[in-house]
């Protein structure tokens, strides 16, 4: 069977940086819907008239990954409002209260930096501002079902943010966890971010 939309491809994948440091492997066949809202649109049509054992290669530039760098979403906090624990990495949905009420509340927050008396937090997805290559191999494609369809996703995504069910205010640690039991590595070496 060949990709097409409304079908279900199951995929492994190396994503490199341009400068051949890897971000992130996909080591297990993961299950992803494609034509709906799980890959990038660039991936989805990359994908188009795949059969299982094709591979893929495709280099995407920001805007058509993680879009651009933008210093508007950096915050300057005061570093009392956050738990005495707080680590670089950690993720935040919404600022604490007493916060910059300017900032987005629906967004998520990585803790950047960490100072004595402030705490940079950053709305930018991790790998906002990068140009990626992605390497994909197809393991199998099979129709979506019509629920599938409904919901415009399985669920997992292709390197979507977490949404963490508590504030990591509540002391939880929040999994980025999209492939569940699968071996899925990142190496975030580039920046000062990474997804847990």
């Amino acid at each position: 069977m060949k990709i097409t939309d409304q079908c279900v491809a199951a995929l492994t994948w190396t994503l490199k940086d341009t400068l051949g440091e890897t971000l992130d492997t996909l080591d297990e066949p993961v299950e992803f819907l494609i034509g709906g809202d799980d890959l990038l649109a660039k991936i989805d049509a990359g994908l188009q008239g795949k059969v299982a054992g094709d591979e893929l290669k495709l280099h995407l530039e920001p805007e058509d990954a993680f879009g651009d760098y933008n210093d508007q979403l950096l915050f300057l906090e005061p570093r009392n409002l956050f738990p005495a624990e707080i680590e670089v990495g950690m993720a935040f949905e919404g600022l604490p209260p007493g916060g910059n009420p300017s900032a987005p509340a629906e967004l998520l927050y990585f803790v950047s930096e960490i100072y004595p008396e402030h705490v940079v937090m950053d709305a930018n997805h991790p790998l906002a501002g990068i140009a990626i290559r992605i390497q994909l191999t197809v393991h199998a494609v099979r129709e979506a079902t019509l629920d599938e369809i409904g919901k415009g996703s399985l669920g997992v995504g292709f390197f979507k943010l977490p949404t963490p069910e508590h504030s990591a205010l509540d002391d939880h640690d929040h999994d980025h966890d999209h492939d569940h039991d699968h071996d899925h590595h990142h190496a975030h070496g580039h920046t000062s971010h990474h997804l847990h």
